[in-house]
This record gives structure tokens, sequence and C-alpha cells, in this order.
């Protein structure tokens, strides 16, 4: 900790993790406009992008804030709280584009219901233990399994790849921050600087399989 931004090494990955999501919407969204897209197609787009970017940057802001316990408290709430935001939009483009059915709507209402009441859990049981805020994270992000079949008619084995891949990092970040594993902690990085670059990299395969398999 200093005096201008309390874990400079969580607060910069994701920082960088924000901007990057920037860039990455709007070169979707130039992707996409040459196609004459749908309404669902930019919807899909958007939710996706935004849904990184309020995620890095609600845990930049949390990560950097110098300030009473109450107001970093706050800040950490709305943190873990976006996480469900990321997931959430992370689908989007799967089921309004790939999809694009029944099964497609049927999941979209399925995971942001899911996501507002994982926030609405969050603010009000904040202090639940770390082990069930880390499941119900996996959990969520792991539903699209009941969808394998027709999502793996409509997208290809590659950008199933991704997909996977993205999963896969992302499961791996989750029990390093639920299980905090002491042979983790260096002198410059610990667990969680490490939870935070298996983020960015789940985000990354993600982007990968949307972009180019995806839209």
């Amino acid at each position: 900790m200093n005096a201008y931004v309390r874990e400079p090494i969580n607060a910069f990955t994701h920082l960088g993790g924000a901007v990057l999501s920037f860039v990455a919407l709007l070169a979707m969204l130039v992707k996409v406009s040459v196609k004459m897209p749908s309404v669902s197609t930019i919807s899909a787009v958007i939710l996706f992008g935004v849904g990184m970017m309020i995620l890095y940057a609600a845990s930049t802001v949390y990560h950097s804030v110098v300030a009473s316990e109450r107001v970093i408290y706050f800040f950490r709430k709305l943190d873990h709280s976006m996480i469900f935001i990321l997931i959430a939009g992370t689908y989007a483009p799967f089921c309004l584009i790939t999809l694009e059915t029944a099964n497609g709507l049927l999941l979209f209402v399925l995971v942001y219901v899911t996501a507002v009441c994982g926030i609405v859990f969050k603010m009000f049981w904040f202090s639940c233990p770390r082990w069930l805020s880390t499941a119900i994270y996996l959990m969520m992000g792991w539903l699209i399994v009941l969808f394998f079949a027709p999502l793996s008619e409509n997208l290809s084995i590659e950008g199933m790849l991704f997909l996977v891949i993205g999963g896969v990092f992302y499961t791996i970040g989750g029990f390093i921050y639920g299980a905090k594993p002491k042979w983790l902690e260096f002198k410059y990085m610990g667990h969680h600087e490490i939870f935070h670059v298996f983020v960015l990299l789940g985000s990354l395969a993600h982007f990968i399989c949307v972009y180019c398999y995806v839209i």
C-alpha cells in the first residue's frame, strides 16, 4: 500500500483489463457493423463488452482507493457484485447470437435472473464463507454445459475450444481465490494478484471466441 494506490499490482492489472475491454468492445462493434447486424447481435456485443468494462473498472477502483474502512468495504461489495455482471455479459453473445433460439432465450433469462439474485445476495450477505461465493460464481459460469448439445451444433470446434479454455482459466482463478494457497505467495505477487491474471486470461479467451467464431 502507498499513499495513492492501496494495492498497486491488483489495481493496475485490472485497469489494463478495463482499457482492453473498451478496445475489445470497439473492435466487436466495428466488425458487426459491416454485416447489417440485428438488434440482438448489437445488444449481445454491448452486454459482453460493457460487462467486462464494468467488472474491471469496479475492481480497479476497489484496489486503488485509499479511504476509510467503510468506503473500502462499499467498493469491495461493488467489486464482488460486478463479477455477476461479467459472467452474465459473457453469456450474451452465445445466447443471443450462437443459439438464437428458445434455448438461447431461456439461458439468457436464467443467467440474468441468477446475476440479479447473486448481486442481492452479495449486498445482504457479503460476509458469507469465501467458498460459498466462489462456488456460486463457478456454478453460474458453468451453467452453459446444460446447453452443450445445441451450442456445439452452432459453434465451431475452435470456438468451443476457446470457450472452454476461458472457463478453465476462470475456474483456476476461482480456486486460487477461494483456497488462498500459501505456496502462491511471492515477494511482489500473492495469490490475489495471480487470481487477477487468470481472470484476465479468461476474458481474453472468451473475447477471442466471440470475435473470431461468434460474430
